[in-house]
């Protein structure tokens, strides 16, 4: 059992040290690009390599079963990429890190709802809530004024909101025992499958010409098998080992890699606030898995 906790542990951990680096392949990506076309493209390539690596069917999947399936898809797959990527369009990337930063306490809040084995929240769970969110404001806004936009902002907090769904709905599906690469597989179909709607709306094209150039096919296969494919079985592994919440809260650390690879390729300063930042943001993710044992 403590392996098995250990082990959900680095998962979670490795799947957001890729996810915190997606930055530097999508900022790559929209030159030729847009938002919707990447997403697009990265989960079929997720989704054949997952139908590559085990290509057998799901059996005995009830009504139920597949509901959730569909409903997993569509808030983490569909919904989740299209309001944080419209979100930006409207409001600064500072305030959406931010407010996707809410999306633990979110998962916290529905979990009690609908994961009553999940057990109740300790005080240390606030506290670290509180630490981290601090810390991803300096991380983002870094000294500047944050400047509020109803829409975008919004958009974004509906983002955080629907993840925290998508953890729930996932810690569900861990419960039917299939495998996770198939359950994840069948995610991304339901996720790809609502997406389509979607493209008629945000000028989609194949443009073929755009996968020669190296660096475009390296930066898509870099989104599609390692933050999609594999970091989607890593995170729905360490939800199903960890429990939603305890796994939601590595997303605090999503700033932070952000920050260190700023700095190392694309030669972003570090400062003062960044710093600070980074130690509250990965305080405030200890105080929220370890420390603590007031429950409320």
């Amino acid at each position: 059992m403590e392996n098995r906790r250990s082990a959900g542990h680095l998962a979670a951990l490795f799947t957001i040290m890729i996810w915190g680096t997606t930055f530097i392949s999508t900022k790559v990506l929209l030159v030729d690009f847009n938002p919707v076309e990447i997403l697009f493209f990265r989960f079929v390539m997720g989704f054949a390599a997952l139908l590559l690596v085990c290509p057998r069917r799901m059996k005995e999947v009830s009504r139920r079963q597949e509901f959730t399936f569909m409903l997993a898809g569509l808030c983490g797959i569909c919904m989740y990429y299209l309001l944080e990527n419209i979100a930006l369009t409207y409001t600064l990337a500072s305030n959406v890190g931010v407010i996707i930063s809410v999306a633990p306490f979110f998962t916290a809040m529905l979990s009690r709802l609908f994961l009553k084995k999940e057990g109740r929240l300790r005080a240390n769970f606030y506290i670290g809530f509180a630490a981290a969110m601090a810390g991803v404001a300096l991380i983002s806004f870094n000294g500047s004024k944050m400047e509020l936009n109803p829409a975008g902002d919004v958009l974004a907090f509906f983002a955080a909101f629907v993840w925290a769904c998508y953890s729930i709905l996932t810690r569900k599906i861990s419960s039917f025992g299939y495998p996770v690469v198939l359950a994840t597989r069948r995610t991304f179909f339901y996720g790809i499958l609502f997406m389509l709607p979607a493209l008629f709306l945000f000028d989609f094209r194949i443009g073929a010409a755009r996968f020669v150039d190296g660096r475009n096919l390296w930066n898509l296969l870099y989104l599609g098998l390692g933050a999609s494919a594999l970091c989607f079985v890593t995170w729905n592994f360490a939800v199903k080992a960890l429990g939603a919440v305890k796994t939601s809260v590595y997303i605090y650390m999503v700033p932070v890699i952000t920050v260190v690879m700023s700095a190392l390729a694309l030669k972003e300063p570090v400062t003062r606030c960044s710093i600070v930042g980074t130690v509250l943001a990965v305080a405030g993710l200890f105080l929220s898995e370890y420390g603590g044992k007031t429950k409320f």
